[in-house]
């Protein structure tokens, strides 16, 4: 049985271990609150865009355009987005899992891998599996449209040069549903598909209060297409905002997970160590008694 010295030692660890998990916690539930609110802010633009672009695609006709016409079936580029840093929960496996069940499920294809954020470049590089191109610190003191935009335009640079064979690029992100609940979604990126423009945007997306009657002085099909690499952006925009809160999110979740379990670790040490001192009070006093005994 440990002595009093080793309880307490234990217990004095485990508290300073809780007020560690609780600053994380906290300091989680502000980056949440900030990225919530980007998220919220950032959707009704995407889905003004996309009115934009559905109603473009109308007008365009029968329009070609690099990021828009189907290839092949192939070869593709997958981009996984993943945290910098552990501690928040299962965000990062779950991921990393979807992207390894995209690589087996497209098996016989060729595929080509970028990965955004240091958890899915070191799995994959530990693995011996190439890496394109790799970013890190995208997230880490809040998303940028700019850095979103240069990552989108690299990627869009590798998928129209002209020796360029990739057929499809899809990313992997986690979709942010609420602080207990993040889904991994996998979606296809490029090229952009022109049944997606026809649907416009999402159902459940709010629809304007005036819908609007555009005159265009340009071709509308030149607009489009000038449109088209803004589109992609902010998909790449939308998914890297969506990864950071639920990041926060699951990293908000596990830190108090983690500071409800080192209370429960503390008082049954307590709890232990009320024992073992109440044990050697009655041993001392038993010595104390039997030592009278003797004397007598």
């Amino acid at each position: 049985m440990a002595n009093l010295q080793d309880i307490r030692r234990r217990i004095r660890s485990v508290r300073n271990m809780q007020q560690i998990t609780k600053a994380m916690k906290m300091v989680a539930a502000a980056y949440l609150k900030r990225s919530q609110d980007r998220v919220i802010a950032a959707r009704p633009y995407a889905q003004a865009m996309m009115r934009v672009l559905s109603r473009l695609a109308a007008r365009a006709g029968d329009y070609h355009h690099p990021l828009l016409d189907p290839r092949g079936d192939q070869h593709y580029l997958l981009i996984l987005i993943t945290g910098d840093k552990g501690l928040c929960g299962a965000f990062n496996t779950n991921l990393i899992k979807a992207a390894q069940k995209f690589i087996r499920d497209n098996s016989g294809k060729r595929l080509e891998l970028v990965t955004i954020g240091r958890k899915g470049r070191d799995f994959f590089r530990r693995r011996g599996i190439p890496i394109l191109k790799e970013y890190t610190d995208v997230g880490t003191r809040g998303v940028s449209y700019g850095r979103a935009a240069q990552i989108a335009r690299e990627v869009m640079d590798i998928y129209t040069q002209d020796e360029s064979t990739i057929d499809r690029v899809f990313i992997v992100y986690s979709e942010f549903k609420s602080v207990l609940s993040q889904k991994a979604v996998v979606k296809r990126l490029l090229p952009v598909g022109a049944e997606e423009l026809a649907a416009g945007p999402a159902s459940g997306a709010p629809e304007p209060e005036v819908l609007v009657d555009y005159l265009y002085e340009q071709p509308p099909g030149e607009i489009f297409g000038r449109l088209l690499p803004r589109y992609v952006d902010t998909q790449v925009f939308s998914a890297l905002l969506e990864s950071v809160a639920s990041e926060q999110g699951s990293r908000m979740t596990a830190m108090d997970s983690a500071s409800k379990n080192a209370g429960e670790v503390i008082n049954d040490l307590t709890l232990n160590m009320n024992r073992v001192r109440q044990a050697s009070i009655t041993r001392e006093i038993i010595e104390v008694v039997s030592g009278a005994q003797a004397l007598d």
